[in-house]
């Protein structure tokens, strides 16, 4: 098997490489299931906790806010997985003593803006989920929108009659969206978190 540097891997992530997001999953995922199992966790916690990691890593990377001089990928990595992993337990109300640690992990790797993406993660991932249910229709006039697309644009490739008849569908399904969000548990989790 190829070994790859850390920046090879980094620039991988970035790229959506297949073959390196293959070697991250060869390389570390097994320390990761063996840590979370140890630690009141399952094989489909590990996966969830490995793959969030790796999400946030690239976030990192997109916002150019990716530092680890005194570690290597697979010690920030690890990190990462550790401090998503307390997060989770945490909202298990289960205590950080019973911990049994066996990652290789440095606490100076804690970045305060890793809790700033995780948290954006979790609101990115309510958002996704309730973005889904939507109609076909109102997913793609959000989208075009988020993207900045003008309203005049927007009615024509929606085939609305006029703008404002494509303002209010978009009020309408923002509305909704905004309305499957609030109802959601995990939401009122994340407005407990945040006070």
């Amino acid at each position: 098997m190829i070994n790859y540097t850390d920046a090879q891997i980094l620039k991988g992530i970035l790229r959506h490489d297949n073959l390196i997001l293959q070697y991250i999953y060869k390389q570390y995922y097994y320390k990761v299931n063996y840590f979370i199992k140890k630690n009141q966790g399952n094989e489909d916690d590990a996966s969830d906790i490995f793959q969030e990691a790796i999400i946030v890593i690239y976030r990192k990377l997109k916002e150019n806010d990716l530092i680890f001089e005194k570690s290597s990928f697979q010690g920030y990595l690890f990190s990462v997985c550790r401090f998503l992993w307390l997060k989770q337990l945490e909202k298990r109300r289960i205590e950080r003593e019973k911990l049994n640690d066996s990652l290789p992990f440095q606490e100076d790797v804690y970045d305060d803006n890793l809790v700033e993406i995780v948290d954006k993660n979790e609101k990115y991932g309510l958002y996704q989920k309730h973005f889904k249910t939507l109609s076909t229709d109102c997913q793609k006039l959000l989208q075009m929108f988020f993207e900045k697309v003008p309203l005049r644009e927007i009615a024509k490739i929606m085939g609305y009659k006029t703008e404002k008849y494509a303002k209010t569908r978009k009020y309408k399904c923002k509305e909704l969206l905004i309305k499957r969000i609030k109802q959601d548990t995990e939401f009122k989790k994340i407005l407990e978190d945040d006070t």
